[in-house]
């Protein structure tokens, strides 16, 4: 640094030295050299470079010189101080708050009392009924909160140095800290510059909502109160790292570079290290915490800001002195990687072995089923992420005891022919059917079990097909599978279901000596329209109660079922109907007309009890 030139003065450099000397002078504690006029500054200065320079000319120690040199160093290191106070404002963090754009935030899986939707831990599982609606609420609650904020500064999405210290406060910190380390002061001045500097960082992680945890408080914390603050973090990370560190490693160099060796890397590590280990403390906690299936989305949007920060996190911390800070990031970077490969390996055996048997009313969708699609369809979305952590296929060889030769082994076929992320997807599905059909067997009854199959096979195929991600995914061919197996179980829902009333409306056993010719018998006649009517009364009364919640299927179903039974019915009414009336109390066989049956098969899967009786019009 160039030195400016001062007026001769008769006064020897002891004596301008001891004049500030804040032991001995009143004035001196009163009053900073470096709040004077520049001449008096310059004045003082020159006066230690002259005592330096004698004390170097000479090999004797003189002690009053060596006194003198002491005081200028204390009353240096207290202006070093001084200036660096003057100028402690914390960073205006709110101009850096557009932060929400680069990523969004999803969470699932916890129900309203912080308990896990799906928990290997308890024998039955905890289930919420509106799992999707609540979803969908958690999501539109983090998007609300994920707004974009204009600001002077434009964008953190790139490095941004800010000037907090004024550019004649600068020189004169240089002039100190020139001076205080020919005289062999570094630590003292990198020590003050560091206490002071470390000061204006905590204030402004306080602004940025960033605090003081242990690992092992931060593991302490509930869930749901760690989605808040990871979400917090990942905000305020982009500010610390391009904006806050780098200010601060700018104001280093503009003070120590050129100063001795690595002197402004020591000073920037000096001020730094507690609050950047402080900072990445926390990723390193959610890295290590207990894996669990709500945790995965959380990890993957820190996982993909801190991959996001990494180039220039290298930037800011590319020396020696801080390459613990630098190689800290890429470890957690690569711990929330196989944190979130372990958490998605943990999901699927979790699905295969949720053991709650306790039957949906109505064999409508099962929660496990609503929950799995939801999670998988958030996977979807973090597909660019996930591509580049799932390298390997899913293990087939789950932690299950019971018999695994029923999954459908057709899952093998795809191998190689998609990516090694859409076969865990595959493979997911896969299990949640295998469990679904063990849930099945659970009703008594095969025709609601069959339906319970249709229903959630069915809502499975809907998601895929509503998602554009996961549909390309999980590809055209398997989506086609899924298809027929919601099909099949439509067609034997309606086999187990229709065969008996269909069965009541043959001609097969109405003729007497069993020729159609013949004449028919009134009495088993009036047998086969009491037992039609008991039959469909008691179908009418159980599938009424039954529910199809998609009202595309529910309609489906109902003209399929229409289609077969009431041309039937007219048919047979048309045939034998004459023959009832003609007898005593027709009323009493032929109960029902066909519009009554029409109209009866508008109550099945409604979910509600309906009277047949309440049907009947005249006849």
């Amino acid at each position: 640094m160039e030195r400016r030139e001062v007026n001769a003065t008769t006064e020897s450099p002891e004596k301008i030295i001891l004049r500030w000397d804040s032991t001995a002078a009143e004035e001196a504690r009163e009053k900073m050299i470096f709040d004077s006029d520049r001449h008096e500054i310059d004045l003082y200065l020159h006066a230690v470079d002259d005592l330096q320079k004698s004390m170097n000319a000479t090999t004797l120690s003189d002690s009053n010189s060596s006194s003198a040199l002491q005081m200028a160093m204390a009353r240096l290191e207290d202006e070093f101080r001084n200036i660096l106070l003057s100028h402690t404002y914390p960073i205006e963090t709110e101009s850096f708050s557009e932060f929400s754009n680069s990523s969004t935030c999803h969470s699932i899986g916890s129900t309203a009392d912080g308990s896990e939707l799906i928990s290997s831990n308890s024998e039955e599982v905890e289930f919420k009924y509106d799992i999707e609606g609540s979803l969908v609420k958690q999501l539109e609650h983090l998007e609300r909160n994920s707004s974009t904020t204009s600001s002077s500064y434009k964008s953190t999405n790139g490095i941004r140095e800010v000037d907090l210290v004024p550019s004649e406060a600068i020189y004169d910190l240089r002039c100190i800290a020139e001076r205080m380390i020919a005289s062999e002061y570094l630590r003292e001045c990198i020590q003050v510059y560091g206490s002071v500097r470390k000061s204006v960082v905590d204030a402004s992680f306080k602004k940025l909502g960033i605090e003081k945890l242990s690992i092992g408080d931060i593991q302490g914390l509930k869930w749901a109160i760690l989605e808040t603050k990871i979400w917090r973090w990942i905000r305020a990370s982009k500010t610390c790292v391009r904006v806050l560190f780098v200010t601060e490693k700018m104001l280093c160099k503009q003070i120590f570079e050129g100063l001795g060796t690595s002197t402004d890397d020591d000073c920037f590590m000096e001020t730094i290290k507690g609050p950047a280990v402080q900072l990445f403390n926390f990723a390193e906690a959610i890295s290590i915490s207990k894996r669990s299936p709500e945790k995965l989305f959380k990890m993957l949007d820190l996982r993909d800001a801190l991959s996001d920060l990494l180039p220039d996190i290298e930037a800011v911390f590319e020396s020696k002195s801080t390459e613990s800070i630098r190689f800290q990031a890429v470890e957690i970077l690569s711990r929330l990687a196989e944190a979130s490969r372990g958490i998605l390996s943990e999901f699927e055996n979790r699905i295969l072995q949720e053991p709650s048997r306790a039957q949906v009313p109505g064999g409508t969708l099962h929660p496990l089923t609503r929950y799995v699609m939801n999670y998988i369809i958030l996977i979807s979305d973090y597909k660019h992420t996930l591509l580049e952590l799932i390298v390997s296929k899913p293990s087939t060889r789950l932690r299950y005891s019971g018999d695994l030769n029923m999954l459908d082994m057709d899952f093998l076929e795809f191998e190689g022919e998609v990516t090694p992320l859409s076969l865990h997807l595959i493979w997911i599905i896969v299990i949640l059917q295998f469990n679904l059909e063990d849930k099945s067997k659970h009703y008594k009854d095969a025709s609601l079990s069959h339906l319970f199959i249709m229903n959630n096979v069915h809502y499975i195929v809907q998601k895929i097909k509503g998602s554009p991600e996961l549909r390309e995914m999980i590809g055209d061919e398997y989506l086609k599978r899924l298809m027929g197996k919601y099909r099949l179980a439509a067609t034997s829902y309606q086999r187990s279901t229709l065969m008996n009333v269909l069965y009541c409306l043959r001609d097969e056993g109405l003729h007497v000596n069993g020729s159609f010719s013949s004449g028919v018998s009134r009495s088993a006649l009036r047998d086969r329209f009491r037992a039609f009517n008991a039959i469909f009364e008691e179908v009418h009364k159980t599938q009424a109660t039954w529910l199809v919640p998609d009202t595309q299927l529910r309609e489906e179903l109902r003209i399929s079922i229409g289609s077969k039974v009431i041309p039937a019915y007219r048919s047979f009414l048309g045939r034998y109907r004459s023959h009832i009336e003609s007898g005593r109390h027709p009323e009493n066989y032929i109960k029902y007309s066909v519009e009554d049956l029409e109209n009866a098969v508008l109550d099945f899967f409604e979910g509600n009890p309906v009277s047949l009786q309440l049907r009947r019009r005249s006849l």
